[in-house]
């Protein structure tokens, strides 16, 4: 276990990782150091050191349920995108921008699970953990095909990606006042730039030349009818009892009124979707 990369992952995630640990910047060669000196079994002592003096404060039991819901949809991506890249022959050439773009996003993943987990840990709670066995990525026999065509890989991809957005969305108002709201809407601005990724991989002729926009658009633009519940709300027009459509006499498109805000998804409805990929 190597902290100084565990460190770098975490970066990418929370920019301000080190300036929470030390405002000149010394964390990594204090932990590299420390890591250096003592038994591998004593690291973990050292990352849960490190959670805590960067996030630790005293937290209730409801924002330590929600961490725990986003570490869940962070290990439904993470387990996802690391089985297409190491189990699924064919379905990623390695060297192509597909195989590049969903590496990235995976390793993206991978430190969201272990910001999450050492934050929960550091907040005094126990982080949920998952393996790839307690997935079912086929979403119970509607996506067969998932790691064996291209196409498919990316539509499920999507519907993930989208929900995590809006399960973000939705649970902000519940970290409000806690240390760990910053954290998530970190995570939730990487997770938009995955979706909108993922959407314009679907748009290239390899992903089925599917005519859709980096943003949703109304409800379910996925064209896949077995995650309808994934945008359901997307088409509202009203925001802040205003409607869009019509705003100071203006006639804006239905379209644009939609893509113009995300709305957020109960955590409720989330794990409506998610329990049809988990066993």
């Amino acid at each position: 276990m190597n902290i100084v990369n565990i460190l770098e992952e975490i970066e990418k995630v929370d920019g301000e990782i080190y300036e929470r640990l030390n405002p000149r910047r010394k964390a990594m060669k204090e932990f590299y150091n420390f890591g250096s000196k003592v038994a591998m079994a004593s690291v973990p002592l050292a990352i849960g050191s490190m959670f805590k003096k960067a996030y630790g404060q005293t937290v209730t039991p409801a924002v330590i349920s929600i961490l725990n819901f986003a570490l869940t949809l962070e290990y439904l991506e993470y387990h996802f995108y690391n089985h297409a890249l190491l189990a699924a022959p064919g379905l990623l050439t390695p060297g192509t921008p597909a195989h590049g773009a969903i590496t990235t996003i995976r390793d993206h993943e991978k430190a969201h699970v272990d910001l999450l987990a050492g934050a929960i840990r550091a907040a005094g709670g126990t982080p949920v953990s998952f393996e790839y066995a307690q997935f079912d990525y086929t979403g119970k026999g509607n996506f067969n095909s998932v790691y064996d065509n291209y196409v498919t890989f990316l539509a499920v991809a999507q519907a993930f990606e989208d929900t995590g957005v809006r399960a973000y969305k939705g649970q902000a108002g519940g970290l409000m006042g806690s240390p760990y709201l910053e954290v998530a809407l970190n995570i939730h601005s990487v997770e938009a730039r995955h979706a909108s990724h993922i959407r314009q991989m679907r748009k290239a002729t390899a992903g089925g030349g599917v005519n859709i926009k980096p943003w949703i658009t109304g409800a379910n633009d996925s064209g896949v009818a077995q995650v309808a519940a994934v945008y359901l709300g997307e088409d509202n027009v009203n925001q802040a009892n205003i409607t869009i459509t019509n705003i100071n006499g203006q006639n804006v498109p239905v379209s644009a009124a939609t893509e113009s805000f995300d709305e957020p998804l109960t955590r409720a409805a989330v794990e409506g979707i998610a329990s049809l990929f988990i066993r």
